[in-house]
Order: structure tokens, then sequence, then C-alpha cells
């Protein structure tokens, strides 16, 4: 019998021999996704008597026996029909292609995927595979996956101080490859004890929730999920294919874990008459929101306060710009402390996304109903970034490396936290702050740091001459959006 790291290798050497043809690791991983589950669903029928949803014109059995030109014609086929209705596996298929071009590989792929019997393997061995190879795709810098790829030991990090619990409805309102769902499926299902058939049947099949607007990244997704275990009666995908920021789903959760794309600004792209293509700022406007704002990620904030039931808790992360940001960003800040309690926020360092140069941060906060006084009372500060250096290679993120801030968060009763820092110890990195020294400073800036940077003081403690340039990069491309921002603003005063 394969063992698992067996099975990991000739997944991954496989993988090689076609990125020779100048298939990328994406393209191999959607083709992976496809024959994995026709494959998968042939053993539902045939080892344990499950009735399919695939027709038999479609299944697994219908495919494996062929060979070139028709093999290549019926796959295609193939990947049309099951892309068609709604449900799980047309969120799988949903505008499905056939990327491998020599019919010769794709036979060798097939035969490869059905040498396993992959319903017999453990949950954790297929999950490894798969988990291993998004990745894989995350690294690949060309494809620009890694914008949907947050590193896994801050994913756990979180998850740890959120304790999601059996019975809870989950959210990520813009899930990517699911990293965040499939983390606090795992955490109630090892660490919260022994669960009932009630509790396992509802945290399979209804305690995740997530949207994702990219179809191929919501198939891996889908199918990430799948090799979990998650979602396998077929009949509902727990993730929605759409732009989870159109609209309120009027679904409400008690927990939301989330990660939104980096982008800034909503747009949208048209032709003109003249024939150019030009792309404008699309102003979100909600009936729920604080403020209308072309901002992706400050409506990503409103959207995430929509989404919770009331003393529900919310873990998001969001760039530097969302914290000192002014306009409706300001409106945003001051609405959320007022409204919400918004009580810890974690500096992170660059060097830990597969984008260089981000500076990002996770803000944690509780909804709370209507008051005149503000919930937030204090904000408590862990500064991970000042003198923090990772790279993805060299010297990669660790789950232990935030062993420090979740002991410090105090997960149990964060009412009795204590800070690192004093007068007596300016290098503490944990530090609270009062709502009214919030309030004083300049549009509520929520951009604080303390700690002395020691590459500002010893040139050999730079940053890589790449972060440097990303960041550079990262700023100027902010100039120029606030610049087209306020030239379509006189624009518009002028006609």
């Amino acid at each position: 019998m394969n063992t698992s790291s067996t099975i990991v290798d000739r997944v991954y050497n496989y993988c090689n021999v076609l990125r020779d043809d100048g298939i990328s690791y994406g393209d191999y991983l959607e083709q992976l996704t496809y024959l994995l589950f026709l494959k998968m669903d042939d053993e539902n029928v045939n080892l344990l008597g499950k009735e399919s949803a695939i027709p038999e014109k479609n299944n697994w059995q219908s495919l494996k026996n062929l060979l070139g030109a028709e093999l290549e014609i019926h796959y295609r086929e193939l990947l049309v029909e099951l892309g068609k209705g709604a449900g799980l596996i047309p969120v799988i298929f949903r505008k499905a292609q056939n990327r491998i071009s020599d019919p010769a590989k794709l036979q060798r792929l097939i035969k490869l995927i059905d040498s396993e019997t992959w319903l017999g393997m453990d949950i954790d061995i297929k999950g490894e595979i798969y988990e291993g190879l998004l990745e894989k795709n995350a690294q690949d810098v060309k494809s620009g996956a890694g914008q949907y790829f947050t590193p896994r030991p801050l994913i756990k990090a979180i998850v740890d101080i959120m304790q999601p619990q059996p019975g809870d409805a989950i959210c990520d309102p813009a899930c990517g490859t699911g990293g965040f769902l499939l983390s606090a499926y795992d955490y109630v299902a090892k660490r919260c004890g022994t669960l009932d058939k009630a509790q396992w049947e509802h945290l399979r099949h209804k305690a995740l929730h997530g949207w994702e607007i990219v179809d191929n990244t919501a198939r891996l997704c889908v199918m990430s999920l799948y090799l979990h275990g998650i979602g396998t009666n077929g009949s509902q995908s727990p993730i929605h294919v759409a732009d989870s920021l159109v609209a309120d789903p009027g679904e409400r959760f008690d927990m939301v874990l989330t990660n939104p794309p980096f982008g800034k600004k909503s747009s949208v792209t048209y032709v003109t008459d003249e024939g150019e293509i030009k792309r404008e700022a699309q102003t979100i406007v909600r009936d729920d929101f604080w403020a209308s704002t072309s901002n992706k990620q400050l409506n990503f904030v409103q959207h995430v306060k929509t989404l919770l039931k009331m003393h529900a808790k919310a873990a998001m992360v969001v760039p530097d710009n969302v914290l000192f940001e002014g306009g409706a960003g300001e409106s945003v800040r001051r609405k959320l402390l007022h409204e919400c309690e918004l009580h810890t926020l974690l500096r992170l360092p660059t060097g830990i996304f597969y984008r260089p140069g981000v500076k990002a941060n996770v803000i944690f906060f509780d909804r709370k109903p209507a008051s005149e006084k503000p919930w937030t009372k204090e904000l408590w500060i862990y500064d991970f970034r000042t003198n923090k250096h990772f790279t993805l290679k060299q010297q990669p993120l660790k789950r232990t490396d935030l062993d420090e801030f979740v002991e410090c968060f105090n997960p149990h009763n964060r009412h009795q936290r204590q800070p690192t820092w004093s007068d007596k110890n300016p290098y503490g990195r944990w530090r609270k702050f009062t709502y009214d020294e919030l309030m004083a400073r300049d549009k509520a800036n929520l951009d604080i740091f303390w700690l002395s940077d020691k590459s500002l003081e010893d040139s050999d403690n730079l940053p890589a001459p790449e972060e440097i340039a990303a960041e550079i990069v990262e700023d100027l491309q902010v100039a120029l959006e606030q610049f087209k921002g306020i030239i379509n603003s006189l624009n518009r005063e002028d006609e």
C-alpha cells in the first residue's frame, strides 16, 4: 500500500512533467480537481453503493478507457456538461476547460488517479496532497495565485484565538482556496471534544459558508473542502461563486474569518465610443454601510460587520491604509470603534505574503447592539512588525512565531490581559490604548507604533532590496490612486 509521502511525490512529479510542456501549477491543479472528483464519485458508487448525481455518459468509467482524439473530445464535452445547473458539481466544473493538449499525457494522469483508492485514504492524507499543491500554486509568481493564499501559520494562530465551537456558523466572504474555513473545521473536529452525530452533520454540511468571486479559485476551494469530507452530500455547495460585496446576503453568522483581496479599489471596465478600454472606480452604495466608497477594503470591513450576529466575533486581515486613510476611512473607523468592540490589532510583518511589500494587520472585533456610548473601551495592539524579518524561503513564518501574541491575547479571558510594554520596558510589543486616546489622534488614525526600528539605525539590518523596491512601488501606487481620485472629483465638478 502506498504511503502518503509516496502519493504526494507521484502527484508532484507528474505535475513537473506537465510543467515542462508549459502547463502551470494552476492549470494542473484544475485538471486534477476535475479528475479526482470524478474518480471519488465513481468510488462512492462502486465501493459504497451510493447514488451519483453525475450522468452515466459523463462519469469516470466513460472516460478512463478512451485514447487519443476520442479521449480529448469526450473530456472537453464532459467538462461543459457538468458545468451546467446548480449545486456542488457545477461549482467545481463551472467554465471548466481542458488545459492538457496532449491526449497521451491526459491519459497518463487519468491512470495515475485510477491507480489509487482515494476513499480508502485517511481524509488528512487527501487534504495534505491537495493543500501541498495549493501552496505550490501560490508560489507560482506568474499566475498571481499567491493573492488567494493566506499564510497557514497565521491562519492557525487566528483560529486558535477565535476558538470556533460545535454548532457555530462560520463565514469567509472572500474565501480564496478555503484556508480559514478548513482551519476552523479542523479546530472544531479535533479540539472541541467528542462530537455527537448531529454536531458532525452540522460541521460537515451546515457550519461553513464562503463567497469567492473567481471561478478557478472557487473550484479549488470546493474541492479542498470536499477532500476533507465537507459538503460531501453534494446537494448544495458551501461556497457561493459571486461578488459578496454586491448586497447583504441576509444570512448572519457566529464568526467571520477572512483575508479579503489586497486590491484597494472596486472598479468596472468598459469600452468608450472611441474604442478605448477604461476602468472606472465603482462606489458601493448599501443601506447597511456606514460610508459609500470605492475602497474595497473599507467595504469589506463594513460587510463583515453586517454578516455578524449580535455579539458575534470577527477576525479580518486588512492593509495599513484601512488604519489611516481619511474621508470614508475615518468614518468607518469611528463607526467601528463606536458600534462594535474593536478590542485587538495585530501588526503583521512584511515578507510573509506571496505578494512582496504588503503591509497588513489583523483586526479583531465583536458586533454589538445600538448604544449611545461607544462599545470600544480600549484597543490592545501587538506590534509583530517592527524589527521582525521573514522571507518565504530562507526564514518563513512558523506558528510558534505567534505564540507570544496568542498568549498575550489571552483568548480564554481577554478581559484579564497584561501589557508587556511599560516605561521600564519600552521594547514590549503588547500595549493598550484607551478609546479617548484613539479619538484624540488625527482622523482616528489606528496606525500606531512605538518601538524603535533598528533597521533605521543599522544599515546591516535593512530589508532585502526587493522588499524595499516593492514597498516603494506600493506607496507610489497608493499616491497615484489618490491623485486619480482628486482628478475625477475635479472633473465631475466641472461637468
